[in-house]
């Protein structure tokens, strides 16, 4: 047996730490049984809106987009909660049959998986901004990706047997989804720029692990230069150039991400918020958190409260 065999699970990678830090939840809130004519329309929630067309078919109207075929077994997500309407028609439908309930009759049925993703932490917004205002995942698409298809399938399954525990499971399917969906952009080459492309760079990625999984130690650039293994000013340079920030700008607002939620959910002192962020100083932490999140510590933690 190698020396050198970690049976712990105690480094995670960047992209699940950084899940873990901005608390991805998800929710299926609608499975069930659309009879023609019928339209959906589930943005302006703030959340990221998802269908997945379990039976039949769709058309998707977006604004300044052709309408889209939608087949059966085919996702749709919108990381920006983008204006949107599935309905059964290529024609776009009149705004008083939206989201209006029609008795079951002789039309086509469509079966539609409705539900959202959120993130608790405002810190999100820098992994939201690498991805597109619409992804749609083709079933004649994920042919390579067995794992998105049985995701898919689970979820339908799940719905239809209905065991004890059910609508937990469906809700953590939904998580491991956003995760193969991300996963699935980076390897059709659709994330080039932003935040998820620097996490799957084989060079930033390390740089980004170790300010994830250890924001409290008081990283130089030159440290985080040397866990990429790249020189001060190429690493400086590559960073910005991908992930669109220079590095200690992101690792202080990854900091003040994690400082908030500690704040919000927590007992901690400002002291020790301030300690496991990297300063040595609660008035440097002061400083540096209300220069990026516009409140100081305690402002946040009264309205939090109130």
């Amino acid at each position: 047996m190698s020396d050198h065999t970690d049976f712990y699970l105690n480094n995670p990678d960047p992209l699940s730490s950084l899940l873990f830090s901005l608390e991805l939840t998800s929710e299926v809130y609608v499975s069930g049984e659309f009879c023609e004519p019928w339209a959906v329309d589930t943005s302006g929630s703030k959340r990221i809106p998802f269908h997945l067309v379990s039976g039949g078919h769709a058309w998707l109207h977006v604004t300044h987009q052709p309408p889209r075929r939608i087949a059966q077994g085919d996702l749709v997500l919108f990381p920006h909660d983008s204006p949107h309407v599935l309905s059964d028609s290529e024609k776009p439908p009149d705004k008083a049959q939206i989201n209006q309930f029609n008795p079951r009759q002789d039309g086509a049925i469509t079966n539609l998986i409705c539900g959202f993703m959120d993130f608790d932490s405002p810190a999100s917004q820098v992994l939201l901004d690498s991805l597109p205002q619409v992804i749609v995942l083709d079933l004649s698409d994920l042919s390579g990706n067995p794992s998105l298809r049985m995701l898919i399938d689970y979820m339908v399954n799940e719905l239809k047997v209905e065991k004890p525990g059910y609508y937990a499971a469906i809700n953590q399917l939904a998580y491991l989804l956003f995760i193969e969906i991300i996963r699935a952009q980076m390897t059709q080459g659709q994330l080039s720029h932003g935040l998820l492309a620097g996490l799957f760079d084989p060079r930033l990625c390390l740089s980004l692990q170790a300010m994830h999984n250890h924001p409290e130690i008081s990283w130089s650039l030159e440290d985080l230069a040397h866990t990429a293994n790249m020189s001060r000013s190429a690493f400086a340079s590559h960073f910005h150039g991908t992930v669109g920030i220079p590095p200690m700008q992101y690792l202080t607002s990854h900091r003040m991400g994690l400082a908030r939620q500690q704040l919000i959910k927590t007992n901690k002192s400002i002291v020790e918020i301030a300690e496991s962020c990297g300063y040595e100083t609660d008035a440097a932490f002061r400083k540096a958190f209300k220069r990026v999140v516009g409140q100081t510590p305690g402002e946040v933690r009264r309205n939090f409260k109130q």
